[in-house]
C-alpha cells in the first residue's frame, strides 16, 4: 500500500513507528513513547500528542488499529472486529488496542474499513463513526520452498486450512467435514498450516471424533516458515476457509493467484472478496462444507468454473485504487479541516 501511495500526486509520506523493538526503517520517524505505553495512555487521553513530531501534518493515518492524538485529521485502519466482539478471546495488548480505538473515533477520527462487512461492523459498534470503506488487494504470493516440507503430501491430493489455529477459523467444523469426505475419498488428506492457537483443544477433540482411518490423514504442521506455507498453498487441491469472521480475508486473494479453488464460510467479508470464485456454505454446516470440499477439489467442471471466476475476482481489487481512494480521503479530511 505505501509504494502506491508513493505514486500518488500531491502527497508526500512521513511514515512513524512506535516500536522501540527495532530500528526504524530508513526515514521513518519514532514517536517517543513505546507502544504499550502510548496506547495505555491514548486509551483513556488525548495525550501525549505527536504533532511537533511528526513535523505538524495535515493528516495522520493509524493504519493498525490505533492512529496517535493530534491537532490534524486523523485516519485509522480496521481490519476486522473480532476482538471487539470478543474481547476474552484477545491478548491483553489486543483488547488494549481496541480501547485506543474507541478513544480515536470518540475524539473524530475517521475510520478506514478494508471491506463493506468491515465498515457494518463499525457501525453497530460505533454508531457515531465517520467510516470509509476502502478495500485492499492481493499480496505477491512468496516462492514455495525449493524441497517439499512435508513429504507426505508428494502427489496426494489435500485440502488445506492456512492461519493460526484460533478460535475464529471455525477448524473443528472442518475436521467435522472433512470426516464426511474422507468416507467417500480415501485417498484425500487434511493440512492445518499454522501455529498453535486458542482453539487446538476443540480441534484435537474434533480430530479424535473421527474414523481413526480418517484421523491419520489430518496433518498438523505447527508453525512453519513462508515458503513452506507457501509450497503447501500452491500444492493443495482446494483451499479451506470456514471462518466465523474475517475481515478481509488474503489466503482467499492468495489462492486465486495460483491457481487453487475455494471452499469457505459466508461470514464476514468473504463474500466480498470471494465473489463467484468460491464455494460458500453456513460456516456451522459440517455437511454443506464437505460438500463443497468434494466439489471444488474432484469436480473438474466446479474447479474450472471456478478458478475462471478467479481471474476475474482478483482483478476488481487494486492497490492502485485503494492508494488513489485513501488519498481522496486524505485530501476530503485536509479540505473539511481548513473550511
Amino acid at each position: 500500500m505505501r509504494q502506491s501511495l508513493c505514486e500518488v500526486g500531491d502527497l508526500e509520506l512521513v511514515e512513524y513507528i512506535t516500536s522501540f523493538r527495532s530500528p526504524p526503517p530508513s526515514g521513518a520517524r519514532r514517536l517517543p513513547v513505546p507502544a504499550m505505553l502510548a496506547h495505555r495512555l491514548w486509551a483513556v487521553a488525548d495525550k501525549p500528542r505527536v504533532d511537533r513530531f511528526l513535523g505538524d501534518p495535515d493528516v495522520v493515518h493509524g493504519t493498525n488499529y490505533v492512529v496517535p492524538p493530534c491537532r490534524a485529521p486523523q485516519v485509522v485502519s480496521v481490519y476486522d472486529c473480532w476482538f471487539l466482539r470478543h474481547p476474552t478471546m484477545a491478548s491483553d495488548a489486543v483488547r488494549q488496542a481496541g480501547r485506543a480505538l474507541r478513544r480515536a473515533i470518540e475524539r473524530g477520527a475517521t475510520v478506514h474499513a478494508s471491506s463493506a462487512s468491515t465498515a457494518s461492523e463499525i457501525i453497530d459498534l460505533f454508531p457515531r463513526a465517520r467510516v470509509a470503506t476502502i478495500p485492499l488487494a492481493a499480496v505477491p504470493v512468496p516462492n514455495a520452498a525449493s524441497e517439499p516440507p512435508i513429504p507426505l503430501l508428494v502427489g496426494k491430493p489435500f485440502v488445506a486450512s492456512i492461519g493460526t489455529l484460533e478460535r475464529r477459523k471455525n477448524l473443528p467444523v472442518l475436521v467435522e467435514a472433512f470426516g464426511l469426505l474422507a468416507s467417500e475419498r480415501d485417498e484425500a488428506l487434511l493440512v492445518l498450516a499454522g501455529a498453535d492457537g486458542d482453539d487446538r483443544p476443540a480441534i484435537n477433540e474434533a480430530i479424535d471424533r473421527l474414523d481413526p482411518a480418517a484421523a491419520r490423514r489430518v496433518v498438523m504442521t505447527g508453525r512453519v516458515d513462508e515458503p513452506a506455507l507457501s509450497w503447501v498453498l500452491r500444492n493443495a487441491t482446494v483451499l479451506a476457509y470456514p471462518s466465523l469472521d474475517e475481515g478481509f480475508g488474503f489466503p482467499l486473494l492468495d489462492a486465486m493467484q495460483v491457481g487453487v479453488p475455494i471452499a469457505a464460510s459466508n461470514r464476514g467479508s468473504i463474500p466480498e472478496v470471494c465473489g463467484s470464485a468460491g464455494l460458500l456454505c453456513d460456516a456451522g454446516d459440517a455437511v454443506a462444507l464437505a460438500t463443497n470440499l468434494a466439489a471444488a477439489a474432484f469436480d473438474d467442471r466446479v474447479r474450472g468454473t471456478l478458478l475462471a471466476a478467479a481471474a476475474e475476482q482478483l482483478a476488481t481489487f487494486s492497490w492502485s485504487r485503494c492508494a488513489t481512494d485513501l488519498a481522496a480521503l486524505y485530501l476530503s479530511l485536509v479540505a473539511e479541516a481548513g473550511s
